[in-house]
């Protein structure tokens, strides 16, 4: 058994803590908020979606995003403020341009092995994350989309996933709540959806129950790993403090590329913002307008998910603008614009928006493995796909782990010393 320690307490974190904990290693988890998943864990879409396994980069998208740069509502914002970290990233997105088809393959297997990793945690640890598994229906407006699509269909199925295609009719027929004329859609029955931060936030109480230590409101100032293990600092409410564990798992999204920096990796994430608003649905007739059935509209860009009965969640948009966490009026309208418009008897009265950074790796693939030195690991760059993607990720890091310290033994519990 090790003693490892996870930084960062979102869905990927979590589900490693899980993860290891299960094959009997210690663990201390950090997170520099009071409470798990209040980043990029707190409000997403909900999908936990294989049919959204498509990487970005190909061509298609780079022109859209070229034209989207002259419309103020388009699903995407690229700020042309200078910086390093922001074009060397989009280099590399480029550079990646030829493996769209293998990275989108590889994505959907791992979507697909990562759902019953995911309903296995919540069952062991007794979690109602408002679960919807009615499936997803994307739709399209033109026959243009729908093509790409189909071509994309190809890629999904050789990574083993079924998707159907549906007449306009079909679509209606699978959610009369939506109003609106499509030319066509796909329906992948065995994705669902559920609420990310009620389901991170339950399994790190579960973590707890089995014996992790959750450090909260902890921010790591410094990592060092030399022949005695990885050394963690960092300050706890105010107090500095130093740790030796036997292993460190860096979880920790956006902020992954700083802490990899310390011990000698580079691991380029970077944050690309998106947006959802939360509607509640707090009378009947909303309730009823509002659809059960999970979407992604192609042309919007967007995606939605029913989180229980009261309410409904919308999210899209990716916003190129550096570390900015800040809520622009300007990116939330076009949300709810578009829910007036395909459930127009839907109450929109009572919204609450909100922001986070997504961890995007330039070829939209996790980085789950080994860093330089020994003892280092990393599950982190998950982009858009966290939820759907995480469960599996862990098992895989924790397996790696696992195998890399079958023979040695705890250093036993750490103490925190303050300085």
């Amino acid at each position: 058994m090790a003693h490892i320690a996870v930084i960062g307490a979102g869905v990927t974190g979590v589900t490693t803590a899980w993860s290891l904990l299960g094959r009997g290693h210690e663990v201390t988890l950090f997170d520099r908020n009071r409470y798990a998943a209040m980043e990029t864990s707190f409000a997403n879409g909900g999908q936990l979606s294989a049919s959204n396994a498509e990487v970005w980069n190909h061509w298609g998208n780079v022109v859209k995003g070229i034209k989207w740069m002259l419309r103020a509502d388009a699903p995407l914002k690229f700020s042309l403020a200078p910086s390093w970290h922001k074009y060397s990233w989009m280099a590399e997105f480029l550079a990646n341009l030829p493996n769209h088809e293998r990275n989108t393959v590889a994505t959907t297997r791992m979507a697909i092995a990562a759902r019953e990793h995911l309903f296995a945690m919540a069952r062991e640890a007794g979690i109602d994350f408002d679960l919807e598994r009615r499936g997803i229906l994307h739709v399209y407006a033109d026959r243009s989309g729908f093509e790409h699509a189909s071509g994309v269909n190809r890629l999904l199925a050789r990574g083993g996933l079924i998707r159907q295609a549906v007449s306009p009719a079909e679509i209606q027929a699978l959610e009369p709540a939506l109003k609106g004329r499509f030319f066509g859609g796909f329906y992948t029955q065995s994705d669902s959806t559920g609420d990310i931060h009620k389901f991170s936030a339950g399994l790190a109480d579960a973590a707890v129950r089995r014996g992790a230590t959750f450090v909260n409101e902890a921010e790591i100032s410094r990592l060092v790993r030399d022949d005695k293990g990885v050394a963690v600092s960092f300050d706890h409410k105010g107090s500095a403090h130093d740790a030796r564990f036997d292993a460190v798992v860096i979880c920790a999204g956006t902020a992954s590329r700083a802490l990899a920096a310390q011990l000698g990796d580079r691991v380029n994430v970077y944050p690309v913002k998106g947006y959802s608003i939360t509607v509640d649905l707090t009378d009947e007739t909303s309730r009823s307008a509002a659809p059960w059935m999970s979407l992604l509209d192609d042309d919007a860009k967007i995606v939605t998910s029913r989180l229980g009965a009261d309410r409904f969640r919308v999210a899209g948009t990716a916003e190129f603008a550096g570390f900015n966490r800040d809520i622009r009026a300007g990116r939330i309208a076009p949300l709810v614009k578009w829910c007036e418009r395909h459930f127009p008897a839907m109450s929109t009265e009572h919204v609450t928006p909100w922001a986070g950074l997504r961890p995007m790796m330039p070829n939209m693939m996790p980085k789950v493995g080994a860093g330089r030195a020994p003892g280092v690991y990393y599950n982190t760059g998950h982009g858009h796909l966290g939820w759907t993607l995480s469960a599996a990720t862990a098992d895989m890091i924790a397996a790696q782990i696992d195998a890399d310290h079958a023979d040695r033994t705890t250093t036993g519990p750490v103490a925190m010393a303050a300085e």
